[in-house]
């Protein structure tokens, strides 16, 4: 056996994505970037995603190229029956479909592994009884915006980051090489279904969330910026800087004090309150006061100064900053994960490429397609279908190319 390219170990996997939105796109795009070959298989004109803000002047959407990079793109009308025959037979020569199409049968696993008995079948859902769900519909439901925003408010705040479609999307990409590992040991292929809902309920309990209700009968408060269980906070600088700065250890504590000149009032807060503050829980007790003594020195320093003085410290912090001011910083420019990339409707950018480094080096970002691209040749190559057969498929409107998709 050939060892496998380390910055490649999926090299020479194939597998069929059928998806929209975030969670399985982004499976297929960090499979691709593992070195897998993934066929992301759309309607003629696109699925719900494929024109999603935010969009070029000229409409393309940014959102699309950047959940696709280096996949192929083939585009069939999935509602005829030729269309169904062509992906089910590129499903069959893959072995491996990943999927958030919930509910077709032409599709599912029970029909598909009649055609590929060690099939790999994973299916995003939204809810465990097989109900419809996105991420922030999930997020409601779970409790997260209850305990989001500020400790006075009293609606719901619904963050801006999709967090359950991403972990979803990792856990699908985790199933995968994981069931293929199975099936290359000899093992059988697998039906593994992940409901959207169940990732943010697994993660509720994990983080001890929902366990907390069900031990101590105690619903987590809303404690804005505040960190819950140990010291962090956000402060402003004399200028109007906004900085987090947090203190997990006894250790960054010291720091945060010495350098507010604070130490000898914390310790007589201390003393007044009854309250050992060498304890992370007492200090997150009392956290508006110890808050209220450290804003005396970041309200008195400008950001620069702030920055210098915390940069001296074990303290933790960062300064807040835009998507704008970030995507101008070293943190992106110098950042060896980004390179520059051309992306064809879009405009050349510096784009992430997956966010593991294999012995140092970052599998780097490759274009994403327009839809129907790669339909001729994936037709072509996988199938073995003639350039006759799939001007016909063309002509007849089973499958599209290129700008006809």
């Amino acid at each position: 056996m050939q060892p496998t390219d380390p910055v490649r170990p999926l090299a020479g996997v194939r597998i069929v994505e059928i998806s929209s939105f975030v969670a399985v796109p982004l499976a297929g795009m960090t499979l691709t970037q593992l070195g897998a070959e993934v066929i992301r298989v759309d309607p003629i004109g696109g699925a719900a995603d494929y024109r999603r803000w935010p969009v070029t002047d000229a409409g393309d959407s940014i959102y699309w190229a950047g959940l696709n990079k280096g996949k192929r793109s083939v585009a069939v009308d999935m509602r005829s029956a030729a269309g169904q025959d062509l992906v089910t037979r590129l499903i069959a020569d893959a072995g491996v479909l990943i999927t958030n199409v919930a509910g077709r049968q032409w599709h599912s696993y029970d029909t598909l592994v009649e055609h590929r008995p060690d099939l790999i079948h994973v299916e995003v859902s939204g809810r465990a009884d097989g109900g419809t769900a996105v991420d922030y519909t999930v997020n409601a439901a779970t409790g997260f915006p209850l305990v989001t925003g500020p400790a006075e408010l009293a609606t719901p705040v619904n963050h801006v980051l999709p967090a359950w479609d991403v972990s979803c999307g990792l856990y699908v990409a985790l199933a995968v090489t994981a069931a293929l590992r199975h099936r290359d040991a000899g093992g059988a292929g697998a039906r593994i279904s992940i409901p959207l809902e169940n990732v943010a309920l697994a993660t509720a309990g994990n983080l001890a969330l929902l366990t907390e209700a069900m031990v101590n009968g105690e619903t987590r408060p809303r404690v804005g910026n505040s960190l819950y269980g140990t010291y962090g906070q956000n402060f402003v600088s004399s200028d109007g800087a906004a900085f987090m700065v947090v203190a997990l250890t006894n250790r960054h504590f010291r720091d945060l004090a010495e350098i507010t000149g604070t130490t000898n009032a914390v310790a007589a807060l201390g003393e007044a309150l009854g309250a050992d503050l060498t304890d992370e829980g007492e200090r997150y007790r009392h956290r508006d006061a110890l808050t209220g003594l450290f804003t005396v020195w970041f309200s008195s320093h400008t950001a620069d100064e702030v920055a210098r003085a915390l940069s001296g410290t074990s303290v933790l912090w960062e300064r807040y900053r835009s998507f704008a001011e970030v995507a101008a910083s070293d943190r992106v420019t110098r950042n060896p994960l980004f390179t520059e990339l051309d992306q064809p409707r879009v405009g050349r950018h510096l784009a992430a490429g997956l966010p593991i480094a294999f012995g140092g080096a970052y599998p780097p970002a490759v274009a994403a397609p327009a839809l129907g691209d790669d339909t001729a040749a994936v037709l072509s190559e996988w199938l073995g279908i003639s350039a006759e057969e799939i001007d016909r498929l063309t002509r007849s409107g089973s499958v599209a190319t290129g700008s006809d998709a």
